[in-house]
C-alpha cells in the first residue's frame, strides 16, 4: 500500500465513538440548521483565540469572501497578498471583482516578504492579506503598522495555521479579521467542508452574520445588500466542537513528527523547514526543498511513497489569472515552485510510516 501525505482513518478509529456521538447529538437535537452546535462551536472557537466573534460558514474560500466584503473590499480595489498559496486565497479576491497584487516571499520561511509590501501599496489598495503558510505566521507587526499608516484593512488567511502563535498571539487574533478553513486535512479539520471568520469588530461580525444568511437579520427579511447561503452544517459544527478540545494535542503530535524528520534528515542536502523568530510552528505541512525535487519524487514512487507539492503552480502562473492580475516579478516564489515538496504529516501518522519515509528518502538522496 502506498504511503500518503495525509490519512484520517487511524484518527477516526481512535475517535470514532466521539465522532458518532456528535452526529447522534445533532440528529436528536430537533434542529439541523443553525442550531446549538453552530452557536456553541462559534463561541468556543472565538474563546480559544481570545476574540469576541467567530462567524462560521460553509468553507474556507467563502470565509475569505465574506470577510473581504465585510471589510469593505469591492470591485477594482487592490488586495496585496502572495502567489505562493493555495488558489482559494486569490479566488476569493477575484469573486469580489477586486485585484490581487502579489509580493514575493521570504526564501527561508516561504512566507510573505513583509519588507516588499510597502512597495505594492497604491491609492487603490484596500486590504493586506497575509497567508500564514504551512503552519506558521507571517511577521504581523510591520504589516499592522503599514496598514495603520495607510488606513488599510488586514485580513489573515489562517487556513493552514490553526493554533500557530506569533510572539504569543494566536493566528487569527491580530488583524481586522481572519479566515479559517476546516477542510479535512487542516490542523483542525471537519469530516467535510467548513469555514469561519474571526473578528473583534462588532460591525464586521454583524455584516458577516447577515452575509452568510442571504443578507437577513430577521427571518425572511433581507436588510440591505443581499448575501449568500453559506452556513456551516450543524453536524460539522458539532464534530468541530469535539475536535477543538483536542487541537493542542493534535499540534503536539505534529511537532513530534516534525522533530523526528528534522533529526533524521539533517545534513542530507534537503532544505528543512525554518521557524521564523517569535513563531510557534504547528506543521500543517512539513515542506522541504531540493533542486532535484522531481527526480526525488519519481524515485520515491518506486518505493510506493506518493508525496505532494505545495505549490507546483503559483497562482500568478495559472492561466485563469494571467489576464486578471498585474504582472509581478516573483523570483523566490518561482524558485520554490520548482523545488518544494511535502513529507507525510498528520497527528496519527504511524511511526513505521515515518521510518519508511525517512529510510526511502535517505536512499534516494544518496543516489543524487
Amino acid at each position: 500500500m502506498a504511503t500518503r501525505v495525509w490519512d484520517y482513518r487511524l484518527e477516526y478509529d481512535a475517535e470514532r465513538d466521539d465522532i458518532l456521538d456528535a452526529v447522534e447529538t445533532v440528529f436528536r437535537s430537533g434542529q439541523l440548521i443553525m442550531g446549538q452546535s453552530v452557536t456553541g462551536f462559534e463561541r468556543e472557537f472565538a474563546g480559544y483565540h481570545g476574540v469576541p466573534h467567530a462567524v462560521s460558514c460553509d468553507n474556507g474560500t467563502n470565509a475569505l469572501v465574506l470577510a473581504l466584503r465585510a471589510l469593505g473590499v469591492g470591485p477594482g480595489d487592490e488586495v496585496v497578498t502572495v502567489s505562493n498559496t493555495a488558489a482559494p486565497t486569490v479566488v476569493a479576491i477575484d469573486q469580489l471583482g477586486a485585484v490581487p497584487v502579489f509580493v514575493d516571499v521570504d526564501r527561508a520561511t516561504y512566507l510573505m516578504d513583509v519588507a516588499r509590501v510597502g512597495e505594492a501599496v497604491t491609492e487603490r489598495t484596500r486590504c493586506l492579506l497575509p497567508v500564514h503558510l504551512y503552519g506558521q505566521c507571517v511577521d504581523m507587526r510591520p504589516l499592522l503598522d503599514l496598514a495603520a499608516r495607510h488606513g488599510l484593512a488586514v485580513l489573515e488567511d489562517c487556513a493552514q495555521a490553526h493554533g500557530a502563535r506569533h510572539h504569543g498571539r494566536v493566528a487569527g487574533s491580530m488583524g481586522d479579521a481572519a479566515g479559517f478553513s476546516f477542510y479535512p486535512t487542516k490542523v483542525l479539520g471537519a469530516y467535510g467542508d467548513g469555514g469561519a471568520v474571526l473578528t473583534a469588530d462588532d460591525g464586521v461580525a454583524a455584516h458577516l452574520r447577515r452575509s452568510r444568511y442571504y443578507g437577513m437579520e430577521d427571518r425572511y427579511y433581507v436588510v440591505s445588500t443581499p448575501g449568500h447561503n453559506c452556513r456551516l452544517d450543524e453536524v460539522q459544527a458539532e464534530i468541530l466542537r469535539r475536535k477543538l478540545r483536542r487541537l493542542d494535542r493534535y499540534i503536539a503530535a505534529r511537532r513530534a513528527v516534525a522533530h523526528r524528520y528534522a533529526e533524521a534528515l539533517a545534513g542530507t542536502g534537503l532544505v528543512l523547514p525554518e521557524t521564523a523568530a517569535g513563531n510557534e510552528h504547528v506543521y500543517y505541512l512539513y515542506v522541504v526543498r531540493h533542486p532535484a525535487r522531481d527526480e526525488i519524487l519519481a524515485q520515491l514512487r518506486d518505493h510506493a511513497i506518493e508525496l505532494n507539492v505545495s505549490y507546483r503552480w503559483p497562482v500568478h502562473s495559472m492561466s485563469a489569472f494571467a489576464a486578471r492580475t498585474p504582472p509581478a516579478a516573483l523570483p523566490v516564489t518561482d524558485e520554490l515552485a520548482d523545488q518544494v515538496f511535502s513529507l507525510p504529516m498528520y497527528p496519527s501518522l504511524p511511526r513505521d510510516v515515518q521510518d519508511a519515509t525517512i529510510e526511502a528518502l535517505l536512499k534516494v538522496l544518496d543516489t543524487l
